[in-house]
């Protein structure tokens, strides 16, 4: 998918440590530590970001293990800039690598946040309720 506004352009590059977390937190995105989105960005196998003028105002990345699970993840924009497509760009981009690039049996998932879901859906995903559920655990010390 391409920006209609001259003023955006969307890259395939992995955010830098500060961009990454400025850009969870400024979407309302759980915040990490800065060690673990050091090392949590070297995972990544494919990222694109958005830029208005030159600033990075949105992001999103795929991780895995190179040939059967992936993740999509850190789909994030700026408040001041959602509702102009920026998530469905991020999102068709993302998808095109995994169509272009994944084998043909990975699993890809990702966890939605409602209203997100409706975003995801239109590239194909589904709720794996009730045959699967999603799960999480956040570590705390």
């Amino acid at each position: 998918m391409t920006l209609t506004d001259e003023s955006y352009s969307i890259e395939s590059q992995t955010p830098d440590v500060e961009t990454y977390l400025r850009l969870r937190t400024i979407s309302g995105l759980t915040p990490f530590a800065r060690e673990a989105a050091e090392t949590g960005l070297k995972g990544t196998l494919y990222s694109v970001i958005v830029r208005h003028c030159g600033v990075a105002v949105g992001m999103g990345r795929l991780v895995g293990d190179g040939g059967c699970f992936f993740q999509v993840t850190d789909i994030a924009v700026d408040p001041v800039h959602q509702g102009r497509g920026l998530g469905k760009a991020i999102m068709s981009s993302i998808m095109s690598y995994v169509e272009r690039t994944l084998p043909a049996t990975a699993y890809v998932s990702l966890i939605a946040d409602v209203p997100a879901n409706k975003l995801y859906e239109q590239f194909g995903f589904k709720p794996t309720a009730p045959k699967s559920v999603g799960m999480s655990f956040l570590v705390k010390r």
